[in-house]
């Protein structure tokens, strides 16, 4: 147990728990540094659950007790916060009161810092080495999940071979059935979650394909059944999804590409960069 972090653990037992232990499990995933210190009690209020519940969620864990769950988290937190980089208060706003630009340009700095999380850069790797490895990688998102899983496609497709994207017309299963048990299923779901993007997750587990989420929370829909699920904006409260956020993550997992893959991407671009001139595809 101790090799496996919180939050893993938190996800495999998650379709486990009864109604009011998920209630626990999402407050403890948004609120690990409060868990800290805070008692059964203040996290079951918090939570909107009865201390019994806590303790039962403790015991659902495979934990002796609450007291060893809380344990498990100290230790984890502080071995995190040695390992993390700390991040730099880049902008100091003279006013009590900041003003809108500045809080949002300070509420990326904090998504962008929770991305060098250990925990975060680990998935990161995990996911350069998924893509890397598959024969084929097909992605979705839908909604506003659309854009980002367009431009990773994009930017994916660039440097690599089979990949494809489905439309928001809805041509998954036709392009699913092409897949392979080396196929990686990549899907983009932030709130509001769309009902087409959980099913096709659905599948695509039922189908015992791997399957990487890109989502705002660990325990979003997707997130709690994907293979992969890497988060930007976890333990962050907002009331909207930062693009920006998005994109730098992906951003990231590009570069782990880059840096594992050269001469496979050599190849493929020199490809590219052929056809590009033949066909005169840009301007310049």
């Amino acid at each position: 147990m101790e090799q496996i972090l919180f939050e893993n653990l938190v996800k495999e037992k998650f379709t486990q728990l009864s109604a009011g232990q998920k209630k626990v499990a999402t407050y403890l995933i948004g609120n690990l540094d409060k868990a800290t210190y805070q008692t059964a009690y203040q996290i079951g209020r918090e939570a909107e659950v009865s201390e019994t519940t806590v303790i039962r969620f403790s015991y659902a864990l495979g934990f002796e007790g609450f007291s060893e769950l809380q344990s498990r988290i100290q230790k984890q937190q502080i071995q995190q916060n040695k390992m993390s980089t700390p991040t730099r208060e880049v902008i100091n706003h003279s006013k009590e009161e900041k003003d809108t630009f500045t809080k949002v340009i300070e509420k990326e700095i904090h998504i962008l810092g929770h991305l060098l999380d250990p925990m975060s850069v680990k998935n990161i790797w995990r996911t350069v080495d998924t893509l890397i490895e598959a024969d084929q990688i097909l992605i979705a998102g839908h909604g506003i999940s659309h854009v980002a899983a367009h431009w990773f496609s994009h930017a994916l497709g660039s440097i690599r071979g089979n990949v494809s994207l489905c439309s928001l017309t809805g041509d998954f299963f036709e392009k699913f059935s092409n897949l392979t048990d080396k196929s990686v299923v990549v899907v983009f779901s932030f709130p509001r979650y769309a009902k087409e993007t959980l099913k096709i997750a659905e599948c695509t587990r039922k189908q015992e394909i791997s399957l990487i989420s890109v989502t705002d929370r660990l325990l979003s829909p997707v997130g709690r059944i994907s293979t992969i699920t890497l988060t930007t904006e976890e333990n962050v409260e907002t009331g909207m999804n930062s693009i920006a956020s998005v994109i730098s993550l992906l951003d990231l997992v590009i570069a782990g590409i880059y840096e594992k893959d050269k001469k496979r991407i050599q190849i493929h671009q020199q490809k590219l960069e052929k056809l590009y001139s033949n066909y005169e595809v840009f301007v310049e």
